[in-house]
């Protein structure tokens, strides 16, 4: 029998005590976090899901489920942001995994300490992987030139390579989505924009592109526009929606250990006990744990099956919407009981726990939303709506 993976030996305690200790500033002065960013890069953090045949960390997506969610308990911001180059490896080894090498550029490049930005998002648009209003003009020898915005680019300050899609039209059997990938240019503009409530060092800042080329060996699929059963279209949402859940899975247990630490350090000025003793606060952190606890282990059942090549069929969308779901709105209930539990000083900008509940009301703005993770589970149990 192997031994259990230790998730230490990839984020150990030292690492995420220093990168905890910067997560103030960041948020305070809306910066990208840098230095966190070095020191994962410099632990090999940004390859741990590439091959160890090539380099890499070799671990299942079970396991970076693991770290993402102790390195979110950290820095939700700096997790978060790491995430969307995590899920461009995952996805190379989701695809590697069922015979598919065909992102093996990305592995090559995460090994080499690239860093992958994820640009999918853009404005109004609900389709999200299924369609895209971003220009995809194909060249005569294979590359395609992009035109559109993309927003909430993760990572923009320091994206080395922009993993995209748009929609190409010129296609005489009909538009076909192009997924590629980009580095930097003078046609790609950032924008400086990224003052939000929340996930602040994040920095997911809108991103123009201009014609931006992608050569034919950036290519890695076209595919019809619309919902699509293609090994890569699943193993992007599969990816992004086990990290995603993992890091708010993460804010989750944060919540709770800060407000176990509260409810002993706190007591009562009518009984002289601390807030431990107290049935309605005991009550409260009793709910929080109830809804932690069934976390973990959906993540790792889930991820688990990703790793193992269960097939769930037609009913894995509904399976991955429903946990990232469910990891999103646990951990902002959660989150607000722990901010009861504090008290009036957790509602101060100094506290952990305010920077918290700004940075997990994020949970509601990624794929899938609430409305699409309900369609989805609707359909996958009623059958889709006639008519």
């Amino acid at each position: 029998m192997s031994a259990r993976f230790d998730p230490a030996d990839h984020l150990p305690d030292e690492l995420l005590a220093r990168i905890r200790s910067r997560a103030a500033a960041v948020d305070a002065e809306n910066v990208f976090p840098q230095a966190d960013l070095d020191e994962l890069r410099e632990a090999g953090y940004l390859r741990i899901l590439v091959s160890a045949e090539r380099g890499g960390g070799g671990l299942s997506l079970a396991q970076a489920s693991e770290l993402q969610q102790r390195l979110a308990q950290a820095a939700p911001a700096t997790a978060l942001a790491v995430n969307m180059h995590l899920v461009w490896t995952g996805v190379a080894k989701v695809l590697r995994d069922r015979g598919i090498d065909d992102l093996a550029f990305v592995e090559e490049q995460a090994v080499a300490d690239d860093v992958f930005a994820f640009g999918i998002s853009e404005a109004g648009n609900d389709l999200v992987l299924f369609g895209s209003d971003t220009a995809a003009v194909p060249g005569p020898d294979g590359s395609y030139t992009f035109t559109g915005t993309k927003i909430f680019t993760s990572l923009a300050p320091v994206w080395t390579w922009l993993g995209l899609h748009g929609l190409d039209e010129t296609s005489p059997d009909g538009p076909k989505l192009v997924f590629a990938f980009v580095d930097r240019d003078e046609r790609v503009i950032t924008r400086d924009d990224w003052d939000t409530l929340g996930m602040r060092g994040t920095q997911s800042r809108t991103t123009e592109l201009h014609g931006v080329v992608a050569p034919a060996e950036r290519v890695v699929r076209t595919m019809p526009a619309g919902p699509s059963a293609d090994p890569l279209a699943f193993a992007i949402f599969t990816v992004f929606e086990v990290l995603l859940a993992s890091v708010y899975t993460g804010i989750a247990r944060r919540a709770l250990e800060l407000a176990v630490e509260t409810a002993h350090r706190r007591r009562s000025k009518r009984t002289g006990a601390p807030y431990s003793q107290d049935p309605d606060i005991r009550w409260r952190i009793a709910e929080m744990a109830l809804a932690y606890d069934a976390l973990p282990p959906q993540l790792h059942a889930i991820a688990s099956d990703v790793d193992g090549g269960v097939d769930h069929g037609a009913r894995w969308f509904s399976l991955l919407s429903g946990l990232k779901h469910r990891a999103t709105t646990s951990a902002r209930k959660v989150v607000d009981e722990a901010m009861l539990v504090g008290g009036g000083s957790s509602y101060f900008s100094r506290s952990e726990l305010s920077r918290l509940y700004r940075d997990v009301l994020a949970g509601a703005f990624h794929p899938s939303d609430p409305e699409s993770a309900h369609s989805t589970v609707a359909s996958a149990w009623l059958g889709p709506i006639k008519g």
